[in-house]
């Protein structure tokens, strides 16, 4: 829809920058889980009957979603903005998260945590910036009254994957007796329903309050021209 309009102005830049960020932690979290025995042979030393929490889509879902994040980041750059900018508090809540991360890395190095507890901590942060980052876009569109220059779709996709992340979840508890495994990996469904919540809030605001006619683009030259 970016491409379509040749303009980001609907697009809280809050919103983005804690998207980028948390999918960079989460892309670590579960690339980490997939990937790294040691971390693997930690989480068992801990739940010694359960099964790995993360899966191969588990990994994909968060590398393609932190690239479509960077490719969001670079249409900012080239598209129209207007007056966006990131927030203080945006910038103050980016500063205090990386000074966590690079605190807990230290700690971790020095092994006064296990590499278990950091990437834990980089899911943990992924939740919370989850929590943060859609209320800027929330009020962004109550604010202007309006979804446009904004993508519906991203929300259809995220609602939709949010469902098929907790019921993959409770499937996979069912078939292995391991209702602990939810737990294991209580980023992945915290996130599922967190999504779900916004999401649902996102879809009113597109399609009752807010929703779109043909002469809510305020500026046509922006429009692709129709082949």
């Amino acid at each position: 829809m970016k491409g379509e309009y040749f303009s980001v102005d609907g697009m809280n830049f809050d919103f983005l920058a804690f998207n980028i960020i948390g999918f960079v932690y989460y892309a670590l979290f579960n690339i980490a889980f997939y990937f790294i025995p040691e971390i693997q042979r930690q989480y068992y030393a801990i739940f010694p009957h359960g099964i790995n929490p993360v899966r191969l889509n588990d990994v994909v879902f968060a590398v393609h979603a932190m690239a479509v994040s960077f490719i969001t980041l670079f249409q900012c750059f080239i598209y129209k903005r207007g007056k966006q900018r990131i927030s203080l508090t945006g910038y103050i809540l980016v500063g205090v998260s990386f000074a966590i991360a690079l605190i807990t890395s230290v700690l971790c190095f020095t092994s006064l945590i296990s590499w278990l507890l950091f990437v834990l901590c980089l899911s943990y942060q992924k939740l919370i910036l989850t929590i943060i980052k859609y209320v800027p876009q929330l009020y962004q569109n109550y604010k202007r009254r309006s979804t446009v220059g904004w993508s519906i779709e991203q929300i259809i996709l995220d609602f939709v994957g949010g469902v098929a992340s907790i019921l993959q979840m409770i499937v996979l508890a069912y078939n292995h007796d391991d209702w602990v495994h939810i737990f294991g990996d209580f980023t992945k469904f915290g996130l599922g329903l967190i999504s779900l919540l916004f999401d649902i809030g996102f879809i009113y605001q597109h399609y009752v309050l807010y929703r779109p006619l043909r002469s809510d683009n305020p500026d046509p030259s922006i429009m692709l021209p129709k082949l």
